[in-house]
């Protein structure tokens, strides 16, 4: 078989041995670019090369292509008169968004009648008629008179047997607690409190005054504190920045002030009691310190780092802010006017509905493309003799 091998190569034609070898060089690069792309995505799951890559686009962020500079002239001056255009709209822009907020104003007072009414279920000063609860849900449709019958006596005696309870207890600690952003915030310690919790109301700035939001927290009389409304008030501006005009996408949060909560004594859950042990240099003796230092708890929210007038802060600062704009925006545009569905659940689910819908949407792609790839003749399956390596964050 050998010789037989031999002499079959002796006889092919040297073109198609050059097709052979390019072939064979062809396989050899096919290997290498394996390799780089495995590389690569090893590189890509490197935490560390990700934030230095991020932090080298940063840098090319705004930065001139050359384009720009090798246009004529004359072309250089008309593409500043459509830059001072873009200025004029920017501007109209802002008066827009001011309007924007006046409307704001105007419909937050034809809200407030049923945010009141809402209020006043959840702390029992009103009861609802049956008209009012009455509420027909999808399952209903296919249930029998008999059967609806036959639940509502079964709802009736579970009723009797309990306690009936007032309004709907615990009612804004629960969508809290249902809500990922805000549950992060809450501590055991948060809890007994926000139980008092009875009304959020959200209060726009007079007509003619700057910008800005109060979001007011209304307790019941409770052991923790003496106030009854716990207030924090976002300052917005709707207006180009003069230096950097282009960088102008609505109305911007430029501060915000909590307010301060009258403590009942030991009842302060932002502060806790720590002891230390000390030794003595010299003596060798032993005491021990007691050192009071801030704890984390959801009332800090009405304690926000102070804006300097410069506006410059550091970056524990800056997070804290960031983070404390997004919380103030969400219970204004989603949980206040929507508690009731934060409270039952749907709100989060929909929000789920619409995250899932976009991973399926993703994972479908993702099967096109490795159909794509397995009718490929040329295509071949990896191999799981050679994994990635696992990147582990230094």
């Amino acid at each position: 078989m050998a010789d037989l091998d031999n002499k079959e190569q002796a006889e092919l034609d040297p073109a198609d041995m050059e097709d052979v070898e390019e072939v064979e060089e062809e396989e050899t690069g096919e290997d290498v670019n394996s390799k780089e792309r495995q590389l690569t995505v090893q590189m890509m799951q490197n935490p560390q090369i990700l934030a230095a890559l991020q932090e080298r686009l940063d840098g090319l962020v705004g930065s001139p292509s050359g384009y720009m500079e090798s246009l004529p002239k004359v072309v250089k001056r008309r593409v500043n008169a459509l830059k001072n255009l873009q200025v004029k709209c920017a501007h109209i822009e802002a008066k827009f968004y001011e309007e924007v907020h006046e409307l704001e104003r105007k419909y937050a007072a034809l809200y407030q009648p049923l945010f009141d009414k809402r209020s006043d279920i959840i702390k029992a000063v009103y009861e609802p008629t049956d008209e009012e609860c009455e509420w027909k849900q999808e399952e209903e449709e296919e249930l029998t008179e008999e059967m609806k019958e036959k639940a509502k006596l079964e709802e009736e005696k579970k009723d009797e047997e309990k306690e009936d309870p007032k309004g709907i207890p615990e009612f804004w600690l629960t969508v809290f607690k249902n809500v990922d952003l805000l549950s992060e915030m809450l501590q055991e310690h948060d809890e007994p409190i926000l139980k008092h919790l009875q009304d959020i109301k959200v209060k726009f700035s007079d007509a003619g005054q700057p910008m800005s939001f109060t979001l007011e927290f209304h307790f019941e009389p409770n052991d923790f504190f003496t106030n009854t409304v716990l207030t924090k008030t976002y300052k917005m501006r709707s207006e180009p920045d003069e230096s950097d005009p282009f960088s102008f996408d609505g109305p911007e949060i430029m501060g915000c002030t909590g307010c301060t909560i009258d403590w009942t004594k030991g009842k302060n859950v932002t502060l806790k009691t720590i002891k230390k042990k000390q030794k003595h240099k010299g003596r060798g003796t032993v005491r021990t310190v007691t050192k009071t230092v801030p704890n984390d708890s959801f009332f800090n929210f009405f304690s926000p780092p102070e804006v300097p007038e410069s506006g410059e802060l550091d970056e524990d600062s800056e997070a804290v802010l960031a983070a404390d704009f997004e919380i103030g925006h969400f219970i204004r545009e989603r949980i206040v006017p929507r508690a009731v569905l934060y409270f039952t659940g749907e709100a989060i689910e929909d929000d789920d509905d619409d995250y899932d819908e976009e991973g399926e949407e993703a994972d479908d792609e993702e099967g096109e493309e490795e159909a794509d790839e397995e009718n490929d003749p040329d295509y071949e399956p990896k191999k799981d003799a050679n994994p990635p390596a696992e990147c582990k964050q230094q």
